[in-house]
């Protein structure tokens, strides 16, 4: 089965809702959803959360990250953390751990390292959209945290299919475009292709808000604003500026570099380069509690 079999294939599971995810992820989702309710108060959350080890293990990490936990104190017990990241963050750290047992449910070594490498990817651009929100755009940083981890999600699920459909690990490599140009899609930029109907019954089965949904649709369809002005914006350029390239970008390495070293603008009195540098073990450090 070629690579357009495979996706047709997907298009029409996902088409009846029969979208397949790992008992594990399962749970999680169930934790997703019940976050929104709006009865669920800090007791309820931090019981929910400490029925699964692994968000219960990154939840306090993301609370003693430098982004968070700026006055020291370390942070030991699930519902202080909670109390620190509040509900818009508990829920990118449960849209993180979905992306990692995606890749844990995967059993090929070369799957699981493409995962891994757009994992790595995924949380560089959310540890950026995080800071350009707070320090460029000023919108809200938490939903660009959220939307920073979920960018690349049905990536991850097309990949966490690959070993049931190996086409689906080719990449369809397009010429070089203008660095001010995103991610091209397809010849339309305004077509449905099967990633992005794919992608987008991930988002929702994700439980993930259609403002977020709109901003990720903004790196399928959208031109970079400078300097960014929307959440959409906020996640094209930080997606643009991430050193860790996804695997799935169909541009040149080179291309990826060239747009990137490009990108400069004034802000306020300093440059985005300036606050880039001066962020940057602010940047590294939620990263890296992300990847872990």
């Amino acid at each position: 089965m070629n690579k357009s079999e495979a996706l047709q294939s997907i298009v029409a599971q996902a088409s009846k809702g029969d979208l397949v995810f790992p008992t594990n992820v399962n749970a999680s989702l169930k934790i997703q959803q019940a976050l929104d309710d709006p009865d669920c108060g800090i007791e309820t959350a931090a019981k929910l959360v400490m029925t699964e080890p692994l968000m219960a293990a990154r939840v306090v990490a993301i609370a003693n990250s430098v982004a968070y936990n700026r006055f020291g104190g370390g942070v030991t017990n699930i519902r202080t953390a909670i109390t620190i990241l509040g509900f818009n963050t508990l829920r990118s750290v449960t849209a993180a751990v979905v992306m990692r047992q995606l890749s844990a449910a995967v059993s090929d070594p070369a799957i699981r390292a493409r995962m891994e490498s757009l994992w790595r990817h995924s949380a560089y651009v959310a540890a950026l959209a995080h800071l350009i929100a707070r320090k460029v755009s000023k919108v809200d940083a938490e939903t660009a945290l959220f939307a920073g981890i979920v960018h690349e999600v049905g990536g991850f699920y097309l990949l966490s299919r690959a070993q049931e459909f190996p086409s689906l690990l080719e990449i369809d490599y397009q010429p070089d475009t203008p660095a001010n140009a995103a991610r091209p899609v397809s010849k339309d930029p305004l077509a449905e292709t099967d990633e992005t109907f794919i992608g987008r019954a991930v988002l929702n089965k994700l439980l993930v808000p259609k403002r977020v949904v709109t901003a990720v649709e903004a790196l399928w369809y959208g031109m970079r604003v400078m300097p960014p002005e929307t959440l959409g914006d906020t996640l094209l350029l930080a997606n643009e500026l991430a050193a860790i390239p996804s695997p799935l970008d169909t541009r040149s390495p080179e291309s990826i570099r060239q747009a990137a070293s490009e990108i400069d603008f004034s802000v306020g009195e300093g440059t985005l380069h300036s606050i880039l540098t001066e962020s940057a073990e602010e940047v590294a450090s939620l990263t890296a509690t992300l990847i872990s």
